[in-house]
């Protein structure tokens, strides 16, 4: 995400003079409902698993939940960036290549199936 989107988020909010409402619990509970607006989309969607025929809906709750992020990340005062490249790396150490490709076991189950050996 560049910083034109974010301040153009933060923007919004100013604009507005929401700040004042904005507390890390507000917000994670607003990101927290959008997160499941989002997933209210593929629910009971069947064999289809990728809802193509729902796309536009698809993109505007994601904007919601990212644009949530960003106002939870700004009021916390967090790098949306260092702490995406901080978790990825974590997640690097908890799923190296050699263990996890093509695996969908989560990182303690890798560990349980290389002690093993």
């Amino acid at each position: 995400m560049t910083q034109e989107t974010i301040d153009m988020v933060l923007k919004f909010r100013d604009d507005r003079n929401w700040r004042q409402f904005h507390n890390p619990k507000d917000l994670a509970i607003s990101l927290s409902l959008e997160a499941a607006e989002l997933l209210e989309i593929f629910q009971w969607s069947g064999t289809d698993l990728e809802c193509r025929d729902k796309l536009d809906k698809i993109r505007e709750e994601l904007a919601d939940v990212v644009s949530y992020s960003v106002l939870l990340a700004d009021v916390c005062g967090l790098d949306l960036d260092e702490i995406v490249q901080e978790k990825m790396k974590r997640n690097a150490e908890k799923y190296p290549v050699s263990k996890a490709y093509g695996s969908k076991a989560k990182y303690t189950e890798l560990a349980k199936k290389d002690s093993s050996r």
